[in-house]
């Protein structure tokens, strides 16, 4: 277990116009900075055989804070690598990863983990067989459980695999941290790593199975993007100047500006998921605002330049669709203001969430 980092906290008294201010020496954020950060994480759990391969997916990923290596869902206290591996304890070989939600949400966690596994194989996974190389997700809440669900329904619908999918929905037991040598053991050992990956099969089986298109499944709300000519003829005339002319619709004179209703809002060309109401608020500019979006990397910001400013636009990945500039003028937890402009957005209702396919988003209004 890496050692608790240690450092001294020094207050010293400032007299500044009569009044008296806190300096904390030793701190590089203020302490509600600190405590915003600790309420924005959250915990993901999965099995994926060997959890040297499955721990170095998520490692670079945009959001992600930590991937450790270690063993759950069996009754044994502190199992070591020896035990686990034997498949006398009942463990699965496991990662815990701690995310920042605002920024990757955990349905692309789930997504970027079956790409990383046979999710039909019930005998271990790939050259690890045995119970303790099943492929599992541990869920931590309710809401993650369904998006695990979800993600499963999607796959078996597709009939993309010859049999169902097979890996686990448990919930979150114990999680024990393995032992030193096996965190990044690929960055640690990468001739011995790359090797053993080589020979597993993981590799042929990922390049032939997901990485030929069957990724699309998870895109269960988009279809084929419309044409230009098709896009100007779907399209009123702001919506058309605003997304593909980079445009920017009347302060309010607009239809979201003033919304108050839950629900969603979608990409009016791509229909991706974008913002909740939960984040929208009151900013007085006469725009729709957000402190954040729905995370995931659906949202792309860009340095502008333009009318000798220097701000920020926000555009959507899958459409390359002008939504608006971020600001950091925003309310906490954030400090963000998203103004976006409603001529982008589709407004999806809470009640209306399953019926149009957005059902992974309805643990948002519970």
């Amino acid at each position: 277990m890496k050692s608790s980092a240690m450092f001294f906290l020094s207050l010293v008294f400032i007299a500044i116009g009569g009044m008296l201010v806190f300096a904390n020496i030793g701190l590089g954020t203020k302490p509600e900075e600190n405590l915003m950060k600790q309420d924005n994480i959250e915990t993901a759990t999965f099995a994926g055989g060997c959890f040297w391969c499955v721990e170095s997916a998520f490692e670079e990923i945009k959001g992600v804070k930590e991937v450790i290596s270690g063993y759950t869902g069996g009754p044994e206290e502190n199992p070591t690598y020896e035990q686990v591996s034997s498949g006398g304890t009942g463990h699965f070989e496991a990662i815990q990863i701690t995310y920042d939600p605002d920024i990757v949400s955990y349905k692309t966690l789930v997504e970027i983990f079956f790409q990383q596994i046979d999710p039909a194989d019930d005998q271990g996974s790939f050259v690890d067989r045995g119970n303790q190389y099943r492929s599992a997700v541990f869920f931590h809440t309710e809401a993650q459980k369904a998006q695990a669900w979800e993600i499963i329904g999607l796959i078996d619908e597709s009939d993309i695999l010859d049999k169902p999918v097979a890996t686990d929905v448990l919930p979150a037991t114990t999680f024990y941290r393995a032992e030193e040598y096996h965190q990044d053991y690929h960055s640690k050992n990468p001739i011995r790593y790359k090797f053993y990956r080589a020979g597993s099969g993981r590799d042929n089986f990922i390049k032939k199975f997901w990485k030929n298109g069957n990724t699309r499944i998870f895109d269960q709300n988009t279809k084929a993007l419309p044409s230009e000519e098709e896009l100007k003829k779907r399209l009123t005339p702001i919506q058309y100047k605003v997304t593909r002319e980079n445009g920017t619709e009347p302060a309010f004179r607009n239809e979201y500006w003033d919304n108050e209703r839950q629900g969603i809002y979608v990409d009016i060309i791509s229909k991706k998921a974008l913002f909740s109401s939960t984040d929208k608020f009151k900013s007085g500019t006469g725009w729709p605002s957000f402190t954040k979006s729905l995370g995931g990397t659906e949202i792309v910001e860009i340095e502008d330049n333009s009318f000798f400013m220097k701000r920020v636009e926000v555009r959507s990945k899958t459409a390359d669709a002008h939504l608006g500039h971020v600001f950091d003028d925003g309310p906490l937890p954030t400090k963000l203001r998203y103004c976006i402009n409603s001529a982008s957005l589709r407004f999806i209702p809470k009640e209306n969430l399953e019926a149009e396919g957005y059902s992974n988003l309805s643990h948002l209004f519970d």
